[in-house]
């Protein structure tokens, strides 16, 4: 096997290795043994391709199966194609997806203030955060806004709060109760939630 192909699969398989096991005991106790351990691979071997367990943790999330960072990443591009609630109906199901795993992966940075302050601090070098999902959703909105599709006097930030937010509490609140993910009620969460934006995006003469 070329080396080139042996580091991309060493790479990927301490990510899945990472997420199984940030999955299960959330980033503050995961350790990088154990990483290397379901990776299969030395702990050095983790410094080879991560500077750290956040930036791990970081290239974790991005690689998701949800796709959800890449997608936000690229909403702009959607702007004039498709219609405003399809691309909002992708958006949601792969929120929904991530939310799901993120929360459990992320939650308990607020348990140790010093790795959430090396957190923020490696977000913001990178230019990264949660609330860029907020911004890229309200600043596709703003587009639409300016092709007429969106109804001018709409908030997109709001909107993008209203979606994203309803959807994280969602899974917060599953996950906090103990219930197991069921796909038709997330498809009726996620129509209810779009029927009632259309309401607020629809231009007036759409809406009649």
């Amino acid at each position: 096997m070329p080396r080139v192909a042996r580091e991309a699969g060493t790479r990927e398989r301490i990510i899945d290795a990472a997420r199984a096991v940030m999955l299960n005991k959330g980033l503050v106790r995961a350790t990088t043994k154990e990483i290397a351990r379901a990776a299969g691979v030395s702990e050095g071997t983790i410094y080879n391709y991560f500077a750290s367990k956040e930036d791990l943790f970081l290239c974790t999330l991005t690689q998701l199966r949800s796709g959800f960072v890449t997608l936000v990443r690229g909403l702009h591009e959607r702007a004039g194609s498709g219609t405003v609630s399809s691309t909002l109906s992708s958006v949601a199901q792969s929120a929904l997806e991530f939310y799901g795993e993120a929360i459990p992966m992320g939650a308990s940075f607020f348990a140790d203030p010093d790795l959430l302050a090396r957190h923020r601090e490696l977000l913001s070098e990178r230019g990264a955060g949660p609330q860029r999902a907020n911004e890229a959703v309200a600043s596709y909105l703003r587009a639409e806004q300016r092709l007429g599709r969106v109804r001018g006097d709409a908030d997109p930030e709001a909107i993008a709060y209203m979606l994203l937010g309803a959807l994280y509490q969602y899974v917060y609140w599953r996950q906090f109760l103990g219930r197991s993910q069921q796909p038709d009620a997330d498809d009726r969460f996620i129509a209810g939630i779009l029927a009632t934006l259309d309401h607020a995006l629809a231009p007036v003469t759409e809406r009649g």
